[in-house]
């Protein structure tokens, strides 16, 4: 049998002798001992109290009244088990005599409460959002999503620092092929990393192409989003420790649907899917085609214009591709230091970059007006993009699209839109088309790309998990 105290030091150098890892010894009547094993950071001590009063009513440790006050698991003693589940945040009794333990589920993990997430504010609709905490999660989602054949399966990754990560779909809607290829990717991810820190390690495991600059998984932090997915058979990853639902499959159009579409009557959320489309013309192309008109290609615009514009670049000392880089990095790094600094800060930067940009590299020469009114123009077209990840996306796309028509002009422009289609042709998502209903063709659903149907007439968006389509 083993002994309370050697037990009770072995336990604590397990743990390294953490001052939150509490070993607490119990005592039974006939000579009977238990340990109580948690760490005091993350187990309700209201709960663990709860339990040491009810253990200390028992005349022996192998009835099973323990459940009256929280769910329990009793199996054989395992060191390593009892690691893992005291780190994940449980509860364990250990019952030295019959080398059983009990895990109790009581944890008290901090989390936020559900509020919208900033980063896909809505006008109209939902504006609850995913916390830090599984069961909170899901509890959104279940909540509407009120039927029985919502399937939550659960896949441990990590060699080390052990982390679950969660998948869900319905099972009435879901493709098998994709949910077959999903779940090879996991499985694949389980030996394959340490521990999983970051959302980012998940993409590249379950993106078919990692490299491609199009994210091939649509992130959000939206039940209500997760929900209308749901429900059009994608399938639902997430983890213990993110708010970010990733769904896939997707196409490159769902990218581009909003919440705000469906809350809206149809004339104006089509019109505003189509602003959006148009955006992701404008992003990429606006600056390649400013630079190859003032490079190669006067004759496409008027006269008058000609002539005003012409004069403008006159006094620049340097090529417009360098006059149309220089602004963009200066609209990128004011980007980046306003997410990065305190938000008292935020608007300081924006007046300074505003000056900058706006008046003090004009009246020195270094930029034509056109080139900031351009650069601006894309820059409010990239952020109109609902995505952060195709957002991030577009703004690197339009840098090789720059060069290439200040080399080539507009047949530069052209051949970089041939590789760009080329490319999205070949993407896939979970292995299904990510230009779909473009490729392969489908015209019942090209509509949907550009017009929100009424809801007393609604089928499916553009999906790439089935081309033949399904009406729900």
């Amino acid at each position: 049998m083993l002994q309370l105290e050697s037990m009770v030091e072995k336990l604590n150098a397990t743990f390294y002798n953490s001052v939150d890892f509490v070993a607490r010894e119990i005592s039974f009547p006939k000579d009977q001992y238990a340990i109580l094993c948690y760490y005091s950071s993350m187990a309700n001590k209201k709960d663990v109290q709860d339990i040491v009063n009810l253990l200390k009513m028992q005349t022996t440790v192998n009835e099973k009244e323990w459940d009256a006050t929280t769910s329990s698991q009793k199996e054989s003693y395992n060191l390593e088990k009892l690691v893992e589940y005291v780190c994940q945040g449980f509860t364990v009794l250990l019952l030295l005599n019959s080398q059983e333990m009990v895990r109790f589920t009581i944890p008290d993990l901090p989390h936020r409460s559900p509020d919208e997430p900033t980063n896909e504010a809505i006008i109209r609709g939902s504006h609850e959002g995913f916390v830090e905490d599984m069961d909170v999660n899901l509890g959104l989602i279940r909540k509407r999503m009120r039927v029985p054949d919502l399937i939550v399966k659960k896949v441990t990754v990590g060699t080390d620092n052990k982390a679950e990560v969660y998948y869900f779909y319905l099972a009435r809607f879901a493709n098998q092929d994709n949910l077959t290829e999903l779940e090879r990717k996991l499985n694949l991810m389980k030996d394959k990393i340490d521990g999983l820190y970051t959302s980012g390690q998940a993409n590249d495991f379950i993106e078919d192409s990692p490299l491609s600059p199009f994210p091939q998984i649509l992130n959000t932090e939206r039940p209500d989003r997760v929900f209308a997915n749901l429900s059009e058979g994608k399938i639902i990853i997430m983890s213990d420790f993110s708010p970010n639902a990733f769904i896939a499959p997707v196409t490159l159009f769902s990218f581009y649907q909003s919440p705000d579409d469906f809350n809206s009557r149809v004339i104006v959320g089509s019109f505003y899917r189509m602003v959006r489309v148009f955006s992701f013309l404008a992003a990429i192309f606006l600056p390649a085609f400013y630079i190859a008109v003032v490079s190669f290609h006067y004759e496409v615009l008027p006269i008058e214009l000609s002539k005003k514009l012409k004069l403008d670049i006159s006094e620049i000392p340097y090529r417009p591709i360098f006059e149309a880089l220089i602004v963009e990095v200066i609209i990128e790094l004011i980007r980046e230091a306003s997410v990065r600094l305190p938000v008292a800060l935020v608007q300081t930067i924006g007046i300074v970059g505003g000056l900058v940009v706006g008046d003090v590299i004009i009246n020195a020469g270094l930029v034509s007006n056109m080139v900031v009114i351009v650069v601006a123009l894309t820059a409010i077209s990239s952020y109109v993009v609902p995505s952060v990840e195709l957002n991030t996306s577009i703004r690197v796309l339009r840098f090789p699209f720059m060069f290439a028509a200040s080399i080539l002009g507009f047949f530069g422009i052209l051949l970089g839109a041939l590789a760009l289609v080329v490319h999205l042709c070949n993407l896939n998502s979970l292995k299904s088309p990510y230009l779909y209903p473009i490729v392969p063709f489908d015209p019942k659903k090209v509509k949907q790309i550009l017009f929100r149907g009424k809801h007393t007439k609604s089928s499916p968006q553009p999906s790439s998990f089935d081309p033949k389509g399904r009406e729900i």
